[in-house]
């Protein structure tokens, strides 16, 4: 599980996750940080669309040109710049991505742990 420590969503994500018996690993992507390698992967699978956290403050305290970046070839430097930039918590398994915390989430996890 990738996320942010202090994000109220992973917070509840990880208690669920311990109250389901489900075993997990905690990536803070702020203290840990990402390689590019590895943001790469996720871009290969995830759509833009579904990563970029536009609701965030982040996100909404960029100016027109930074946000025009993330639709074009900045995209990596951005995210791995600030990766708050990024919907949370995201879930990896297999080369299989899942992002947010919402029931089809808690079923595809629980379908991984099965």
């Amino acid at each position: 599980m990738y996320g942010i420590k202090n994000c109220d969503t992973c917070k509840k994500a990880i208690k669920w996750l311990k109250d389901e018996g489900i075993d997990y690993q905690f990536h803070d992507l702020r203290a840990d940080g990402l390689s590019e390698e590895e943001l790469a992967r996720w871009l290969a699978a995830i759509d833009r669309d579904i990563l970029i956290n536009k609701r965030g403050t982040t996100y909404r305290q960029l100016d027109d040109a930074a946000k025009a970046e993330l639709e074009g070839d900045d995209l990596t430097k951005q995210l791995l710049a600030a990766p708050t930039l990024m919907k949370r918590p995201i879930f990896a398994k297999d080369g299989r991505y899942l992002v947010g915390f919402k029931e089809p989430e808690k079923a595809t996890l629980r379908e991984w742990a099965a």
